[in-house]
């Protein structure tokens, strides 16, 4: 929840005047923070309080895997549109030089939009690798590459900062088409 890549995003969104509701999971197994994902969305949806029409979901690495993974189980649930998008940081299609185990299982079966950000030196998600499930997945997608980026977004002779600016306007612009086309 507090690594600087989402503290940074939430921050930028917030200052644009989209709502953003961080939090984390303790422990890194898929299966626990799925149902983490999935209760707080289905308290996001039910709640009287916030009165949300829908939400984007964006995780970083597994999280973004997460996050995946509660739109495909909620979409199989019912079938309306609460959920508008998902932003995938970082996403680990497949472990450090094990690209034969692709983890794209969940991301075949979504249907609303998705945001692919990742750098194109990540060794968690080749590029051709996640170019090739970009191509077999029928939600409409974007893939932006941080140049030179590792898993972590590090680029050499580039500041962390310099590199939130380029992925923060990215996920920005991308939220902003894609709730005018909700709008629309």
């Amino acid at each position: 929840m507090n690594f600087p890549h989402l503290v940074s995003l939430a921050a930028y969104l917030a200052s644009h005047g989209v709502l953003c509701l961080r939090f984390t999971c303790k422990g890194l197994n898929i299966a626990y923070r799925t149902k983490a994902f999935k209760t707080v969305v289905e308290y996001l949806k039910l709640s009287d309080d916030y009165k949300l029409s829908g939400v984007f979901l964006a995780g970083r690495s597994m999280g973004s895997r997460a996050a995946a993974s509660v739109i495909r189980q909620l979409s199989q649930d019912d079938d309306d549109d609460f959920i508008q998008g998902l932003i995938c940081l970082s996403y680990p299609l497949h472990r450090p030089k094990l690209q034969s185990k692709l983890r794209d299982e969940d991301l075949l079966l979504i249907r609303c939009p998705v945001l692919f950000v990742s750098g194109s030196a990540d060794e968690m998600c080749e590029k051709q690798l996640l170019e090739g499930v970009a191509s077999k997945m029928k939600a409409p997608k974007k893939i932006h590459w941080v140049g030179k980026a590792n898993h972590g977004m590090a680029v050499k002779g580039r500041t962390t900062e310099d590199v939130m600016e380029e992925i923060n306007a990215q996920v920005f612009s991308w939220l902003r088409e894609n709730i005018e086309l909700e709008h629309e």
